[in-house]
């Protein structure tokens, strides 16, 4: 069952400037509804924000118009360089019917692997989470995966996740979500017999360029001194 968090939020004016808010510790957001159009404009600490991410709930419980909402983190967004966060959306949910959220894969048993400890492959694992479809209560903090059995040449897709019954996969089955290869080898290149060859071949035209030199070098003095 998923874990609940009180999230203290206060609304916010559209003309407020939202790059002061940012610099005075503050997080812009929108708030929105499964049974509402309307949008509400909110701000939240970014301390607040933090413990909410670090608490490991799925659902949190805003106030909203004076009365308490469940609501899900639809969205963070954070700056490209300072990783610190700059927007966020809530998603206002209904406890009893289904939603489609991400859910981050938890990637068990890399350092027993055997497609890697025996076989001399590596793992790789193109797929960081996975869409599920279930009731706001039975989202799941993460779902894992475990690798240890996989050989080189196997591989796991999304439709082999062993799944709780509470959750229904809404990613494509045939997403792979890890799979063992070779590990890529380094060739330094050759050099090829007709580069060694034309390199020679330059190098004897150089000192057939410097004989004649020499030789035409050597008549031109012998007839100045006659």
């Amino acid at each position: 069952m998923a874990k609940e968090y009180k999230l203290e939020i206060k609304k916010r004016e559209l003309s407020e400037n939202v790059k002061h808010l940012r610099n005075t510790g503050g997080i812009p957001g929108v708030y929105y509804s499964h049974d509402s159009k309307d949008s509400i404009l909110f701000k939240i600490s970014e301390s607040e924000l933090r413990n909410a991410v670090k608490s490991g709930a799925a659902i949190f419980q805003v106030s909203v118009g004076g009365e308490l909402r469940n609501v899900i983190f639809k969205s963070v967004q954070y700056h490209p360089v300072k990783e610190t966060p700059q927007h966020i959306d809530l998603y206002g949910v209904d406890m009893n019917v289904a939603i489609t959220i991400r859910v981050p894969l938890e990637i068990i048993g890399i350092g027993e692997c055997k497609g890697v400890k025996e076989d001399g492959g590596v793992i790789n694992t193109p797929l960081t989470e996975v869409e599920v479809s279930c009731l706001p209560l039975n989202i799941p903090q993460s779902i894992e995966v475990n690798v240890t059995d996989l050989r080189l040449g196997d591989s796991l897709q999304a439709e082999n996740l062993d799944l709780d019954e509470t959750l229904t996969l809404i990613t494509s089955g045939d997403s792979t979500v890890a799979s063992i290869t070779h590990a890529a080898v380094e060739v330094e290149p050759e050099e090829s017999d007709e580069l060694a060859e034309g390199e020679e071949g330059e190098e004897g035209e150089g000192e057939s360029a410097d004989g004649d030199s020499s030789e035409s070098s050597d008549d031109s003095s012998s007839g100045d001194s006659e």
